[in-house]
């Protein structure tokens, strides 16, 4: 069972009441995919294909791959819509989480084969897949993405630089150090000195996913 989420509360902003009903709709209409309806796949698609595009257009740096990376995230939606729990998350979160480790997925095999192409000099090393950071799991439609990226560009430029190659680079605290040749403990200092900041100036959005981000 999906529960069709929380009531907008009484007094909240017109904003918060519509992304509230929004996360309400997707875990309805997920709840409907896992009962094998595909016209509901068919409007989930419709919803979030761009946000899911452009997140993969980001990650690879390629249309073609970034339309194969829909491709695959929508079908593993579909196959696994009833192991969705509400208590990790949002729909939307689930599905930026699935494409982010498809184009991860996709980007390590590309690697590999160029690497299978060249010498060992020239080989590169795949990167891991890392878990998102919770804040940037909240860009969850056009309306709280713009909150995010205002949120991020108050960053100063070295703390924005780290988050972005975590999220979108999918580098591992080490591995930001070894690329820009910044110490490994000044790493981690601006990486929880950048979380913390982008938690709160995005704790309003907290309502929004069930259980509050944290």
């Amino acid at each position: 069972m999906h529960p069709l989420g929380a009531t907008p509360q009484a007094g909240a902003s017109p904003a918060r009441e519509r992304l509230l009903q929004q996360a309400a709709d997707d875990r309805a209409v997920l709840g409907r995919i896992a009962a094998g309806d595909e016209q509901a796949l068919g409007a989930l698609y419709d919803r979030w294909q761009p946000v899911v595009y452009a997140l993969a257009v980001r990650i690879l740096g390629d249309r073609d791959d970034a339309e194969d990376v829909v491709e695959d995230t929508f079908w593993q939606i579909w196959r696994q819509a009833a192991t969705y729990e509400t208590s990790r998350g949002t729909v939307a979160t689930w599905i930026l989480t699935v494409a982010r480790s498809r184009a991860l997925d996709r980007r390590r095999s590309t690697q590999r084969r160029r690497t299978e192409s060249l010498d060992d000099r020239d080989a590169t090393r795949p990167t891991a897949d890392r878990t998102a950071p919770d804040p940037l799991a909240l860009a969850e439609t056009a309306q709280i993405r713009q909150v995010v990226n205002a949120a991020l560009a108050e960053l100063p430029p070295e703390q924005r630089e780290v988050v972005e190659l975590a999220y979108f680079g999918g580098l591992s605290q080490t591995e930001i150090a070894e690329k820009t040749s910044v110490p490994l403990g000044t790493i981690k200092t601006r990486v929880r000195l950048a979380m913390q900041k982008l938690r709160d100036k995005l704790a309003p959005l907290r309502d929004v996913v069930p259980g509050g981000a944290t």
